[in-house]
């Protein structure tokens, strides 16, 4: 026997709709490329998407069809989000820090039709678009008298698209599985991989960040995006925020610590999402001027950390200069991204603060809707006693069973999980600990060594802006850390003073055999360290333990 309720598809239209109808003048605050503010609200993103959704109907876009963006975070690229999605058709986010080569392999990948792009990419698709079959126009995101002066086929200006189109549009109704959205992995090893999210995938997801457990966001946060429209789906923020009515502030491409410290004074954000770099960013500008900055200007409240491990003394820094309480959540393209979330429980009211920051520390326990478990080399589940390192697998309704074009083949183990290439352990209390990625984890005499634990622990010394620690080979070890420092500006310290700050802080066995100073860390373009890149760099490194 089934339930007497009604049936309706769970789709990203109806996320919009209800922006606009119950949230309608909440704000969406734009910096825009040119270097200006704009202020929208729910109200207007959605009458202008369904503007963009007859414009691409005219231009013959199908249900299904693959629309790309190149695009920083303002109120145009949130309009595509919902106008694409909403008419059928595929919102494929392009990052556009990656390789011209990865660009290029990733719009041929996805058959893109038409290219969104901010202007400020405008060189950059003029060189690629000769390599670029598929695509049948060129959208610039801007205003007429902002065209930019390239050659580009069927070169199109996106003010003009919304400004000749009708206002009126009504959704399509058609199955929530259909896809939504496509964002491509980062391609550290290999070719970047197409992650498919569905209308249903996204609006579950969406419920999770409102959820008090999940990320809290409500109606009454202001909140700063800084995590990019074309990494994850934002995190899936721009749907959540839409299902909840929070005002958004969208921060374009300057993401200085300047910038953040200014947005964040004057729209009152409570309210922030973003990786360890940018904060880095934050935090060095607050340091720099310290003196002329009054910090009880800044509401921010709840910081959500993720992408890569941040940083225990990144986390004690949030509260005890700005009052912030960090939300650690771990997660990947693959997740949608909400995987785990660090919510606390009730047994922990009444912890001290360093108790606290130690739990906070943690990427969080699993939420609603999906399961995570680690796993042996022998492929079997291990014990929740936070000590065991094991792989960490996931599954749930949004989370990928495979990769957009991969010839149908699964991802999945036999049991239906999908294996995200972390390794890490799980406490009692369900709480993750990511220890490293899998092919970064140090193996040093059979035992294994948490390279993230380690960066975390140098990353406290009050000289330090950033560390990466590799494995190098080792005689009689097989392997052992070799420890990067990147200084803070006009900072200085020695090996023996970055040794001496983190003994008793991690097991003496795992202290690094080396400190190098470098100039600089390679990122990926979402941020991430590359250590690939670095063990390249230092392979062959003599380590002063690994003498003859």
């Amino acid at each position: 026997m089934q339930g007497l309720m009604q049936h309706h598809s769970l789709l990203l239209s109806g996320l919009i709709d209800h922006a606009a109808a119950f949230h309608g003048e909440r704000e969406i605050v734009s910096h825009l490329v040119d270097g200006s503010m704009h202020r929208s609200n729910w109200r207007e993103v959605q009458q202008r998407s369904k503007r963009l959704a007859n414009a691409l109907t005219e231009l013959g876009v199908q249900p299904g069809d693959r629309v790309a963006t190149l695009a920083w975070n303002t109120h145009r690229h949130m309009e595509l989000y919902f106008g694409v999605s909403g008419m059928g058709a595929i919102t494929h986010t392009v990052n556009p820090r990656l390789f011209p080569e990865q660009i290029a392999y990733i719009l041929n990948h996805a058959e893109d039709g038409y290219i969104f792009f901010d202007t400020s990419f405008a060189d950059l698709l003029a060189g690629l678009a000769p390599q670029l079959p598929h695509a049948k126009g060129f959208i610039a995101m801007c205003r007429r008298d902002q065209m930019p002066a390239v050659s580009l086929p069927n070169l199109l200006c996106y003010e003009d698209l919304l400004e000749a189109a009708s206002p009126q549009y009504t959704w399509p109704r058609f199955d929530e599985n259909t896809a939504s959205s496509l964002c491509y992995t980062s391609g550290t090893t290999g070719n970047p991989k197409g992650v498919l999210y569905s209308h249903r995938s996204t609006v579950l997801h969406s419920f999770t960040a409102c959820t008090v457990d999940g990320l809290g966001l409500s109606a009454r946060d202001s909140v700063l995006l800084v995590v990019p429209l074309f990494h994850v789906n934002a995190w899936g923020i721009p749907y959540a925020g839409a299902m909840c009515g929070a005002k958004l502030v969208l921060p374009g491409p300057n993401l200085t610590g300047e910038n953040i410290w200014r947005l964040l004074r004057e729209e009152h954000c409570n309210f922030s999402v973003g990786v360890p770099t940018v904060w880095l960013g934050l935090f060095d500008y607050i340091e720099r001027n310290r003196d002329k900055l009054d910090l009880s200007e800044i509401a921010l409240k709840r910081v959500v950390v993720g992408g890569s491990a941040c940083p225990r003394a990144m986390i004690e820094k949030f509260e005890t200069l700005l009052g912030a309480y960090v939300i650690h959540a771990w997660g990947m393209s693959e997740t949608s991204p909400l995987a785990s979330i660090g919510a606390l429980l009730d047994k922990h009211q009444g912890i001290d603060l360093q108790q606290r920051f130690d739990i906070q520390a943690k990427q969080g326990r699993a939420i609603y809707g999906v399961d995570i478990e680690i796993f042996g080399e022998d492929g079997k589940p291990l014990p929740h006693d936070g000590v065991a390192f094991g792989d960490l697998k996931a599954r749930g309704p949004w989370v990928a069973s495979g990769y957009y074009r991969a010839e149908g083949d699964s991802v999945l183990d036999a049991q239906g999980w999908f294996p995200t290439g972390d390794v890490a352990t799980l406490d009692a209390d369900g709480f993750v600990q990511i220890t490293d990625r899998s092919k970064d984890v140090i193996k040093s005499g059979g035992e294994w060594i948490s390279s993230i634990d380690l960066e975390n622990a140098a990353v406290g010394h009050p000289a330090v802006q950033e560390a990466a620690v590799i494995g190098v080979a080792h005689k009689r070890w097989q392997e052992r850390p070799l420890l990067l420092i990147l200084l803070k500006a006009g900072q200085t310290a020695s090996r023996e003073d970055i040794l001496g700050f983190m003994e008793g802080k991690v097991a003496k066995w795992w202290m690094p055999d080396d400190v190098v100073f470098v100039d600089a860390l390679p990122h990926t373009a979402t941020g991430k360290l590359q250590k690939l890149k670095l063990r390249e760099q230092f392979r062959g490194y003599a380590l002063p333990t690994d003498q003859a």
